[in-house]
Formats: structure tokens, C-alpha cells, sequence
């Protein structure tokens, strides 16, 4: 245990609900809108914009920190992919590192897993059929990495919607032995994505099916807790321990849909799972605060 890390959590929490002190701790930044993929659930590559500057980057660690950010996640569009000069996600990772408890990043995986990040997300949406439907020809080439890859701490990161909810059961059964762990979100509706989005009894259904499975021994790290408690949304969010930035450097704190979104898609029907873990770790539910200290390894 890093006896400087929990005091400096436990200073965070007193902080936040003592004295009105709200800072975030997660950040993601997504490094460009650029991708490999075309996916049918993403937005982000329908959307062109410049990729973000090492300078600015370099200028956003101190940045981040001094805002109270500890846990920093590389995003896209393929983070993978970034580059600024002779600058690849390799320069960026080790600059981070100077900086936060914990680096990771996500990834569609299609590029080699060899980036010395704490933790790898690897995205995969089904089945090979399946997977390759919403994603493009990808999964064996998926699988091929992650089976190459001498990273120690590679998570398999399930977006659950309509089409693969079906086959969610035999896919944690096929990446159980590849990955250290598996976390899910629900999808989300953007604009320019088609509607893929389960009904409430389809959640609910697909919820208990993983949370029989967790208990059966399964690697799914989300906690039972969260599980249950979006199968209707009835946790209470806390918005404010999060914070995103944009390829352009903005900052934005608050949830990772601010800004990203149009109005007419609420927060009620969300389905970010972290948001959900790191809201009820706050709360002190010990269950989602070990889900945190398992994926992240911060203390």
C-alpha cells in the first residue's frame, strides 16, 4: 500500500465534504478525433479536428494537477495514433507519469499494445461477428494483440447495446482468460450514432446476467454495487470528480458527456459505469472503492 497516495485520497475526501472543496480527480483527454475504425456507436471520428499539440500537453499535466486530477486516461478517436514531430504516445505517457498516480489509456486495440501505461481499456463490442459488425473488420487482430502483448494490466472494456447484448455471456467467458479484468458501460445515444440503446428491462436483464457471472468467479471488475444500481440509475452522481479535455486543450470539469452531446439526450439515461464506481467510492461503499483500488491501483 502507498501510504502517500491513501493520505493524500483521505485529505481529498475531507477536503471535498468538509469544506465544500470540489475538485476533480479523473481526467480523460482525448489526444485527436483520428481513429482506425469507423464505428456505428462512436462520434468522434465523424467529427475532424486538429489533434491535440505536444506543447499543450505539456502545458495541461502541471495544469491538471494543480486542479487536484491524479488519474489521468488517454482517449480518442485511437490515442495510439497520435503523434506531434518525432512526439509519439510514448513521450506523452512518460510526461504523464511524472505527474499522476495512475496513466492508462483506451484503445480499439488495433495497434500493438506496447504503450507503458499503469493500465490498457481495449474496446471490444462482441463476438467476432458481432464485434466486426459495429466495429469494423477488427477482432481477430484484436485478440492477436492482446495475446501478444507483454503488458501486465490489460482490461477488456464492453459497450453494451442491442445488438451484442445477446452474446455478453459467452464473450466474458471467451476474454476471461486473455485480460486482467473486464469493465462494461451501456451505450449512449450521440447524434450522428444510430439508436443502439437497450430498453430498462433489457439493461436490467443483461445486469443480473453479469452480476451471476461476477459471483461465479469471473474477472468483471465492476462492482456488484454499481451493477446493481444502474439497472434503473438510482445512485447518486457526483459529477464534480470528473473532468475531460479536448484536443483543442479545453478543459472541461464535470461529466464526461458535457459538451459532447446534444440537449436532447439526458443524463438519466447514462451508463458510464466508472462515473457510477467512482460516485458510490466517494459515498464510502466499500465495495466500489476495492473496484477502484483493483482497476486502478492507486493505493
Amino acid at each position: 500500500m502507498n501510504l502517500s497516495r491513501v493520505l493524500y485520497l483521505a485529505r481529498y475526501y475531507i477536503r471535498a465534504k468538509f469544506f465544500n472543496d470540489k475538485r476533480p480527480i479523473l481526467s480523460g483527454m482525448k489526444l485527436t478525433h483520428r481513429c482506425t475504425l469507423t464505428c456505428r456507436q462512436c462520434p468522434y471520428w465523424q467529427r475532424p479536428a486538429p489533434d491535440l499539440s505536444w506543447q499543450k500537453a505539456g502545458e495541461l499535466f502541471p495544469f491538471l494537477y494543480k486542479k487536484g486530477i491524479r488519474l489521468l486516461i488517454f482517449e480518442g478517436g485511437e490515442p495510439l495514433l497520435w503523434k506531434d514531430g518525432s512526439k509519439t504516445i510514448h513521450d506523452l505517457v512518460r510526461e504523464a507519469k511524472r505527474y499522476f498516480f495512475c496513466v492508462g489509456v483506451t484503445t480499439n486495440g488495433t495497434l500493438p499494445l506496447d504503450v507503458d501505461t499503469d493500465i490498457i481499456w481495449v474496446s471490444i463490442d462482441g463476438l467476432r461477428k458481432t464485434h466486426d459488425a459495429l466495429r469494423g473488420k477488427s477482432f481477430d487482430r484484436i485478440i492477436d494483440n492482446i495475446k501478444s502483448s507483454c503488458h501486465a494490466k490489460i482490461f477488456a472494456n464492453i459497450t453494451i447495446n442491442r445488438i451484442n447484448a445477446g452474446e455478453l455471456p459467452e464473450l466474458v467467458r471467451v476474454l476471461a482468460p486473455l485480460v486482467k479484468g473486464i469493465t462494461i458501460q451501456f451505450f449512449y445515444p450521440y447524434p450522428e450514432s444510430e439508436d443502439l440503446a437497450l430498453s430498462w428491462e433489457q439493461r436490467s436483464a443483461v445486469l443480473d446476467q453479469l452480476i451471476k457471472m461476477k459471483k461465479e468467479g469471473y474477472p468483471l471488475t465492476d462492482s456488484v454495487l454499481a451493477l446493481q444500481a444502474l439497472k434503473d440509475n438510482n445512485w447518486k452522481c457526483e459529477p464534480w470528480m470528473i473532468a475531460n479535455v479536448e484536443p483543442d486543450g479545453t478543459f472541461n470539469q464535470g461529466c464526461y458527456l458535457k459538451n459532447r452531446t446534444g440537449d436532447e439526450y439526458p443524463c438519466t439515461l447514462c451508463g458510464f459505469a466508472a462515473h457510477t464506481e467512482i460516485s458510490l467510492a466517494y459515498q464510502l461503499h466499500w465495495s466500489a472503492i476495492m473496484a477502484g483500488k483493483e482497476i486502478l491501483g492507486i493505493f
